[in-house]
């Protein structure tokens, strides 16, 4: 069986390095291109890439998506601020191109894929959710698309089992104290040196509480994820969203 060709764009950067590394180190996959600032896409035309890891910034993401789309090259995103409309006009442009799958992955980290369904199955046994999450101070966005990813798991969950809006007698916050609010549920956001990636989800019912946390010290620990998603989105077409999706959850 010939190996998945693969390119990394954003090659340069801490995750991008780390991609590079790791596909050069597994087994059936071809690393073909390495692109960084300033390279362009259109090089990628010349290599015959299968499958496409974009790991730049919020600025450049949909713009470079977009392109990898056009020219049918599967891809694995792991750049963040993919919103609601973001995704919505992805899904479209992959309407003109069926044979082409996209992920979306908010989070590599397979701890962190693993909280988020954890959180999921025990949102509708609580009354009280919230979701903490703490980086690295050089992180562009917030919260993290892995905390939005997870308040929605968590939302949706609820609203499926009948459950009511978290209780919350706040009426005076000048100073935002309580944080965002995604589809109902808190999620506060840290920014620490020292950090890479963490997240706290907290639950609450009368009389016990649940505490889920996973830290990922080290972006190497997002690698796994990311060769797992490069070896399967080749059998999806369309719009995957979410590394759960490609994992026997």
């Amino acid at each position: 069986m010939n190996p998945i060709r693969a390119a990394v764009i954003g090659a340069q950067g801490r995750m991008g390095t780390q991609a590079v590394n790791a596909i050069n180190e597994a087994e059936g996959l071809e690393l073909v291109a390495a692109l960084g600032r300033g390279d362009s896409l259109d090089s990628l035309l010349e290599h015959e890439v299968d499958v496409a890891v974009e790991l730049t910034v919020p600025a450049s993401t949909e713009d470079n998506v977009r392109f990898l789309v056009e020219h049918d090259i599967d891809t694995v995103v792991g750049t963040t601020g993919w919103n609601a409309e973001r995704l919505d006009r992805l899904r479209d442009l992959l309407g003109t191109h069926p044979d082409t799958g996209v992920l979306i992955a908010p989070n590599f980290s397979i701890g962190a894929v693993l909280a988020m369904h954890f959180a999921e199955v025990a949102a509708k046994y609580f009354d009280s959710a919230e979701v903490v999450e703490i980086h690295h101070p050089r992180k562009l966005d917030a919260p993290s698309g892995t905390a939005v990813h997870t308040a929605q798991r968590i939302a949706a969950a609820r609203s499926a089992a009948g459950l009511p809006p978290v209780p919350d007698a706040t009426e005076l916050d000048p100073d935002g104290a309580r944080g965002a609010v995604i589809d109902g549920i808190h999620v506060h956001a840290i920014r620490q040196l020292g950090m890479t990636a963490s997240e706290e989800i907290h639950f609450g019912t009368s009389g016990e509480a649940l505490t889920i946390r996973t830290d990922s010290f080290s972006t190497s620990a997002f690698m796994p994820g990311i060769i797992t998603a490069v070896r399967a989105i080749g059998d999806t077409r369309g719009l995957v969203h979410g590394l759960e999706n490609l994992l026997d959850l």
